[in-house]
Formats: structure tokens, C-alpha cells, sequence
């Protein structure tokens, strides 16, 4: 079986992760049965690891990390490959991979474009 697992920065107020939890239930509704967990990499839980171990408890044997970054910074050069290495030597029989960033993503950048244009001309 395959994961999902969203992750994102995090931040204090719980309020920033409305719109993570709400790709997550989209995500749920559209592939039924398909464990989809959200992660962040600080200030806020489950983090990466704890969300590999509940997928993994669910019967999954590959994983798909979806960073929730406009951009390569930092933390997808450095923090997240560190991470999913040693979630790899915890769980070797794992399957994990890493998908683009979604601001690096071209009918991503397409659609937020297109919603300017239509916010500029209303």
C-alpha cells in the first residue's frame, strides 16, 4: 500500500494549518483507502517521523513526501533529506520518496497567476 504524507513548515498559531488540513481532506475524499497524513517540521505534530509511523502502522510500504514549500530553501535542500534518510534506517523496508515542491510546480504557479488576474480585475 501506498502514503501520502503533506509536509510543512508549521508555525504557532494552529490557525496557519487550516488550509494544509483542508488539501489533506480533499486529498482523502478523492483517493478513499489511500492513507494520507499531514507533517510538519516544527512547532506543530505530528512530525515527519510520527506520520511515517502511522502510515507504516496502517499497512503501508511506500510513502510519498509532498512538501508544502513555494520554494527550495533550506529546509528542502538540507532538513527534509536528512529526515527521510533516518526514517529510512528506521524502516528499511520503506519505500520513500520525495515529490517537487509545489511552488515549483508549473499548473500550480498557472492556477495562482489566474486567481490574480481575476482578484486584480474584480
Amino acid at each position: 500500500m501506498r502514503a501520502i504524507i503533506l509536509f510543512a513548515h508549521g508555525a504557532r498559531d494552529p490557525e496557519w494549518a487550516r488550509p494544509f488540513h483542508r488539501i489533506q481532506a480533499l486529498l482523502r475524499a478523492r483517493l478513499p483507502g489511500t492513507p494520507i497524513e499531514l507533517a510538519f517540521l516544527e512547532m506543530m505534530k505530528p512530525n515527519l517521523a510520527a506520520a511515517c509511523e502511522t502510515v507504516i502502522a496502517q499497512g503501508a510500504a511506500a510513502i510519498t513526501v509532498v512538501p508544502l514549500f513555494m520554494a527550495q530553501g533550506g529546509h528542502l535542500r538540507e532538513d527534509l533529506p536528512r529526515l527521510i534518510e533516518q526514517i529510512k534506517q528506521s524502516h528499511p523496508g520503506v519505500e520513500l520518496s520525495m515529490t517537487s515542491p509545489i511552488g515549483e510546480v508549473e499548473a500550480i504557479l498557472q492556477e495562482i497567476a489566474e486567481w490574480v488576474v481575476l482578484e486584480y480585475k474584480s
